[in-house]
């Protein structure tokens, strides 16, 4: 196809590019690679800025088209999935191996390549990014041919999270382990006012992985969900008051396809998310921005928040806080630093939303607050780079596997730039 016009999930990013490619088979998909002048690619179209576009003189490259690989060791509890490979189709032909993986992100719909190079992430004090169960990433590289890198090899840490700027991803080998099974509570109305540093601690260590809600109408959050693996101790909750019917983290919107709760235990896959995988969570109409920051930061970080709340509550349609431990791939945004990190779901309005977050990045600047690279923001790419230490070693690997700058974009130039 050329001369098109693609969007991105949201519909807020237009690609421009000179061919949108799906080519079928590995061989097909070295070709083009070899045979282009400027790739990038497309996964799921999750991202909510222009990390993924080409130019108009680039490839959009989908791999949507090739097989879906997912090929399960159940002795060494790895797994190989192919780069177009979607968590719910990998996480349902896992589980009926027996296996599970350690952490999922709320959503199930995006691609693992895809979220693991921009630093997706799911929830739970010692659970850190997606990207921590990636042991070896396949890439092909600008002139076609394949490249491993492989955990433990020095240049690993800028192999996963690596926005695309190294080659295309066209297969990861993940670390698994035992099939486990989750209970998910919903709690109501925890007070701001009422955390200190030991509660905040306490809230974000009480399961496997713990998400807050707000709106940020009042200084609180309306929702805690708590995910409990079953082969856990279930410590009990002061903190709030148990939900007493199905929740949506967006308030006023219809439970039905959030994943079970009312502690109902369940395989992983079924409560991790946050969105059951057989709906579709929303129709995109949103944005979204997200910022990590120490975890010793949390606090005070909400509470600037709180402050500017009466700006931020008219455009919002949700804000989550998580937590992350901390990991050592160089450009995550939890490197090398356990991390609490603040989700934003905005209304459908760029003209309305960019001011706000613009506010919201000046209320979190205090607090090193690295945005999500998939997301919504405005932080100057200088700024972006005093945040990450191993930015120089990123900017040489690119050089070596990608010298004349094929997988890079105006994105990626930025950040390596200086």
């Amino acid at each position: 196809m050329t001369d098109i016009t693609v969007t991105n999930w949201a519909g807020n990013i237009t690609y421009t590019a000179k061919e949108l490619l799906r080519p079928r088979s590995a061989d097909a998909l070295r070709a083009l690679v070899a045979g282009s002048s400027r790739v990038r690619v497309l996964g799921s179209g999750h991202s909510f800025n222009e990390i993924a576009e080409p130019g108009p003189e680039g490839v959009l490259l989908s791999l949507a088209a090739l097989p879906p690989e997912v090929d399960v060791d159940t002795a060494a509890r790895t797994v190989r999935v192919g780069g177009g490979v979607r968590y719910a189709e990998l996480a349902r032909l896992v589980h009926a191996r027996g296996l599970a993986l350690p952490n999922m992100s709320s959503l199930p719909h995006i691609s693992v390549a895809g979220s693991v190079a921009t630093g997706t992430h799911g929830s739970g004090v010692g659970n850190g990014p997606l990207s921590s169960s990636v042991r070896e990433v396949e890439l092909v590289t600008a002139d076609g041919s394949t490249t491993v890198i492989a955990r433990g090899e020095e240049r690993f840490g800028g192999a996963v999270t690596s926005l695309g700027a190294l080659g295309v991803v066209t297969a990861l080998t993940l670390d698994l382990e035992p099939a486990y099974e989750v209970e998910q509570h919903v709690f109501t109305e925890l007070p701001l006012s009422g955390l200190d540093t030991e509660t905040f601690d306490a809230v974000m260590s009480a399961a496997h992985s713990v998400s807050l809600f707000t709106d940020w109408r009042e200084p609180g959050f309306r929702q805690v969900w708590l995910k409990r693996r079953t082969d856990q101790p279930l410590p009990g909750f002061p903190y709030a008051a148990p939900a007493t019917e199905k929740m949506h983290p967006v308030p006023g919107m219809p439970a039905v396809n959030c994943t079970e709760q009312f502690g109902v235990p369940g395989p992983w896959h079924q409560r991790l998310p946050h969105f059951r995988a057989d709906f579709v969570p929303s129709s995109g109409a949103e944005l979204q921005s997200e910022y990590l920051m120490p975890r010793g930061h949390a606090l005070d970080a909400l509470r600037a928040l709180d402050a500017i709340r009466g700006m931020v509550a008219p455009v919002l349609q949700t804000c989550e806080v998580r937590t992350v431990a901390a990991d050592e791939q160089w450009l995550s945004p939890a490197y090398g630093r356990d991390t609490v990190a603040v989700h934003f779901t905005w209304v459908e309005d760029t003209a309305a939303v960019l001011p706000v977050v613009r506010r919201v990045e000046e209320a979190l600047d205090a607090f090193d607050a690295r945005p999500h690279w998939g997301k919504v923001f405005t932080t100057p790419a200088a700024v972006l780079r005093g945040y990450y230490p191993r930015l120089g070693d990123f900017g040489a690997l690119v050089g070596a596997l990608d010298p004349r700058g094929k997988f890079t974009n105006a994105f990626v130039r930025g950040v390596l730039a200086g």
